[in-house]
Formats: C-alpha cells, structure tokens, sequence
C-alpha cells in the first residue's frame, strides 16, 4: 500500500483503521510536512469538513468529497480532497483547483463588469426616451441636448462591445508570434497621423522623436498601431492638462526586462499623474483610477487590457512609471 500511494500523482495518504496516518507520498509531504505519518488524521488536517468526509468514507464505501484551503508556496491554493475506503482504511487524495476556480471567478467579475458597464447608458437611453415622449416633447432645445447625450452614450456602448470584441480575438491568436517585419517608425506616424482631430480639439501639441535609421520588429502592424493609438489617445484624455504629450522611439543592445536587444516606445504626458497603489492594477479589464472622469471622455476600461495582449502576442513587455501631479510614462519594449 505504501509503494501504491507513493506512484499516485496527486498529493495522497492512507489513513488507517486506527484513525492515524499510515503513509503518504512526496506530493502530500510538500503540502501537509513531512512529520504526518503516525499522528492521527484530525490533528494532521485539522479542517472541519476535510476530518468529517474521511469519518463517513470510513462508515460507507461510496466517495467523499470536501474543498481543502490550503498553501501552494507564497499563495493561497484551493484543493478539493476525494475520500474512499480500502477496506478498513481510508484513502485520501488532493486534487489542486486554484486555477480552475480563479477563472469561474474570473468570468463571473467578467459577465459583472459587462453588464454593469451596459446597464448605466442603457439606463440613461430609456430615461432620455422617456423624457422626450413626455414633458420634453415639444421643448428643441431640450431635445437637442438629450439626443447629443444619447449620441454619446450609443457611441460608447459601441466602443465596448468593439473592444470586447478585440479582446476576444486577441486571446484567441495570443500565443501565435507574428512574423511580418513592420517599422516603428510607420507605426507610430500612422498612430500620430490619426490622432490629429483629437489633439487639435484639445489643443494638445505631440512631439514624436524618431531616430534617424529604421527600426524594425517581428509584429502585426494594425496591432501595433492599435497600441500607440490606445497609449497616445489616453495620454489626451488624462494628460491634456499638460499642454503636450512626448512620444519617442530608440534602441538599447541590451534591455533588461527582454534580455537581449529590443525597440523601446515611451509616451509621455504631463497631467496629473497616477498614484502608485493603481499602477499594478490598471492593465486589468475595467479597472480605472477614476471611474467618472473615465466614462466622461468615453473611456471603457479596456484600453490597457488590450495593450497588454497585443504586446504579450509580441512577446514584449510594458513598463509604467507615474509620479502625481507631474505626469505618467508608458513604455512599450519589443525584441527586435
């Protein structure tokens, strides 16, 4: 019995008609400590609905099941533990669901933040509509205002479900490398070339610093193009209090975070900056530093999130820096 629960993959032990811990294997002894054989199995486990499963799976022959908390190194794990009996003893193993009940939760916050997302203009639309079949009816200027409003906010639920979209296309194709060789250097003129309304409406001035020979990587352009895009059009929206936003593109032989040679993208503005408890955290979908002011310039919550997929495809990696009440530095590096 001790050589079978020693091949079984999973964390195991065999407890006896004792109630004591006969044996166990390597899987168990990482998880519980290497001193549980002998002892009896409700001092060893301790968990009270871990001891009541192997007290029935000693009554009955069926198998038995209860959720095990538990540590899997620095984290937090989450095991469910399967009780039989063989014989007069009872057979435990311990099947690791951390990362199967991370994405139920996951898709759960997910289908929670869409929805609430969707609902608030929604929820304004019908207002709006209503409003206008009744008292507003015959008032034009009060009627021109709501329509801009619900404008705006169609607008905005056509951006999220555009960008659910991308999302989902992205996780789709993220493990593929692309193999297209793209220049930088048209990249990010043509992210530039497409952000001018926005930066004449906001009187904004971009400086973009190219250097002089071509810089190329392994990459999708209109991918890539949708990065600087997101970067630049952010730093409008949150940085615009600045006056200008710096975007630069060089070259280091050596970049720490690729270990080797990689293309190095900052852009740069001068708004009020991020404090430093968000920064972790702003490349998660629907996270925003401030939820108000993000749905007031259509924001989604899903612009970093989308960045942060297309560069892992590029197997890059982004680097945010902010200081508050001076600006935020974005840095995109890209292996060459």
């Amino acid at each position: 019995m001790k050589r079978l629960v020693q091949a079984i993959p999973l964390p195991a032990a065999l407890i006896g008609a004792s109630q004591r811990v006969v044996c166990t294997n390597s899987g168990f002894d990482e998880l519980f400590g290497e001193d549980v054989v002998g002892r009896y199995f409700v001092a060893a486990l301790r968990q009270p609905a871990v001891i009541e499963a192997i007290e029935v799976a000693f009554r009955d022959a069926a198998e038995h099941t209860a959720h095990y908390l538990g540590r899997d190194g620095s984290t937090d794990a989450t095991f469910q533990m399967f009780a039989r009996s063989v014989g007069e003893d009872v057979l435990i193993t311990f099947s690791d669901r951390t990362v199967t009940e991370a994405a139920v939760r996951m898709r759960s916050d997910f289908i929670a933040n869409v929805s609430h997302e969707l609902r608030t203009p929604l929820t304004a639309l019908q207002g709006f509509i209503e409003t206008l079949r009744g008292a507003a009816r015959n008032d034009p200027e009060i009627r021109d205002r709501f329509l801009q409003i619900m404008d705006q906010e169609a607008g905005r639920m056509t951006r999220l479900v555009d960008e659910l979209m991308s999302l989902s296309r992205l996780e789709q194709v993220e493990r593929t490398r692309p193999t297209e060789i793209v220049s930088l250097k048209s990249v990010l003129s043509a992210a530039q070339e497409g952000l001018e309304p926005i930066l004449q409406a906001a009187a904004l001035t971009m400086t973009l610093s190219l250097p002089a020979d071509e810089i190329t990587v392994r990459g999708d352009f209109a991918q890539l193009q949708q990065v600087f895009t997101n970067l630049m059009e952010n730093a409008v929206k949150y940085g615009a209090k600045g006056g200008r936003i710096d975007v630069a593109l060089s070259t280091m032989s050596h970049q720490k975070l690729l270990r080797g040679a990689g293309a190095v993208v900052t852009v740069h503005d001068y708004g009020d900056g991020i404090a430093s408890h968000h920064i972790p955290r702003l490349t998660e979908r629907f996270y925003r530093v401030d939820s108000h002011r993000s749905r007031a310039v259509g924001g989604t919550g899903l612009g970093l999130a989308i960045v942060k997929h297309i560069v892992n495809r590029h197997r890059g990696r982004m680097k945010i820096d902010s200081i508050e009440g001076e600006g935020t530095t974005i840095s995109v590096i890209l292996p060459e």
